[in-house]
């Protein structure tokens, strides 16, 4: 199977990331740790997964950090508690990283990941689109493609999570120009590490990326970036946790609960 990432050009590309290119990492962090004050619980053995471990270390400095590599270096069944860190949509195997996760949580244990979703940078994609075609006649690939709310939320029942939920937030961040954003992608280490990625671009791409993104979404002397955060979040199965009921087993009707009367179907014959 032929991988979307290199990771070679990943950890490359991370290196090369600024401390004032990691405010959306410290958004993340911080709404994952709003998020976990109304699970209502205290984790005692926490683990976090991540490509920005300092980033994520000064938010949970209790927890293991663990690097986002293909193969997890976390300990079967030694967490009560398991963060994915805003890295999971550049793995190459994103249901293979849950599903350790997952086995790295204890009975009853709960699992939160957060990674960026299809919203993001939509106005960036169909200027820089747009302007490639114009300018060269063709499409390479320069932006990594991101899964869409629904599809990332089946991710978590096909790795074995109890009770999954998945969910969006948006942010809007605005800058000069598309040409500052570009640049503000690399400062967050989040520049083109794909594996099939273009090699050189003739300079009037960016210039006509920038004019068309001027175009669209320019506001007060700015334009807008969308990024989109989606949040994963699951239980390890446990004897313990709610389950739905068998079809035909309730103890009510529908009527009665709706303070209705109840119309019975004629059947075909």
């Amino acid at each position: 199977m032929s991988k979307l990432t290199d990771p070679r050009r990943l950890s490359q590309t991370r290196a090369r990331a600024r401390p004032d290119g990691m405010f959306l990492q410290e958004e993340a962090a911080f709404e994952v740790q709003d998020r976990l004050v109304e699970v209502n619980r205290t984790f005692t053995s926490p683990a976090v997964v991540t490509g920005f471990p300092d980033v994520w270390a000064r938010a949970f400095p209790d927890a293991v950090i663990v690097e986002d590599t293909e193969t997890l270096d976390l300990t079967p069944g030694a967490h009560d508690l398991v963060i994915h860190g805003l890295s999971l949509h550049w793995s190459n195997d994103p249901v293979g990283q849950l599903i350790q996760c997952h086995r790295a949580l204890k009975p009853d244990g709960f699992f939160m990941g957060v990674m960026f979703g299809g919203e993001t940078l939509t106005e960036l994609r169909a200027a820089l689109t747009a302007a490639e075609v114009a300018q060269t006649g063709g499409l390479s690939p320069r932006l990594l493609p991101m899964g869409e709310l629904r599809d990332l939320g089946a991710l978590l029942q096909r790795a074995g999570f109890a009770l999954p939920v998945a969910d969006s937030s948006q942010r809007d961040v605005s800058y000069p120009d598309a040409l500052a954003l570009m640049r503000d992608l690399r400062a967050m280490g989040e520049g083109n590490a794909l594996a099939t990625r273009a090699g050189f671009t003739p300079r009037g791409v960016f210039a006509e990326t920038a004019a068309r993104y001027a175009a669209e979404h320019e506001k007060d002397g700015r334009i807008h970036a969308t990024f989109e955060f989606v949040f994963l979040v699951g239980w390890a199965p446990h004897e313990s946790q709610q389950k739905p009921l068998r079809p035909g087993s309730a103890q009510a009707r529908l009527a009665d609960a709706l303070n209705t009367d109840e119309t019975k179907l004629k059947r075909d014959t």
